[in-house]
């Protein structure tokens, strides 16, 4: 009985910690350089230290991904709801054509970065990117409030936002 126990309070244990929510950015991400739509460099870093002291929604998406572009209504109804908060999009897109073309087409309102290595690059692998589209919370000092999120309707996201208003 013991032995039982013990196996299920080391699994309950070990899955509590594999679920840990990452708080910052690794190196390798805020080291990441991305393009604006300028066509200019940019790093990570540079993208997160510019919107210190702001709430930050970033939504790692692509042109191309249609879960992404079904998203973009919920995506715009966050932006009604919560209108202070700063909307970052971060592009999976392999073309920079492509990418402006899809802010275009989608109406994608907010503040527009491109990876310069796809999903499977740098900034992908750093952040864990299994799936776009993806959104992640910065609080105002940028840090992650929350790690990750899969649809723009997500009560983690509308909670985290709400805590954060206060």
């Amino acid at each position: 009985m013991k032995k039982i126990l013990f196996i299920i309070g080391l699994t309950l244990f070990l899955t509590s910690c594999s679920n840990a929510q990452d708080t910052e950015f690794k190196k390798e991400a805020l080291e990441n350089v991305m393009i604006t739509t300028n066509n200019e460099n940019i790093t990570f870093k540079e993208i997160t230290e510019k919107y210190k002291g702001k709430t930050v929604l970033i939504d790692v998406w692509a042109s191309w991904c249609p879960d992404c572009i079904k998203g973009m209504p919920k995506v715009k109804e966050l932006q009604n709801q919560f209108p202070n908060v700063t909307y970052l999009f971060i592009s999976m897109d392999k073309k920079y054509d492509a990418w402006l073309k899809g802010i275009e087409k989608y109406e994608v309102k907010g503040e527009h970065y491109l990876t310069s290595d796809g999903m499977k690059g740098i900034f992908g692998t750093s952040i864990k990117l299994d799936w776009i589209p993806r959104y992640m919370i910065l609080d105002k000092e940028g840090k992650i409030v929350l790690f990750k999120a899969i649809e723009a309707d997500d009560s983690k996201i509308i909670s985290t936002l709400k805590g954060l208003e206060k």
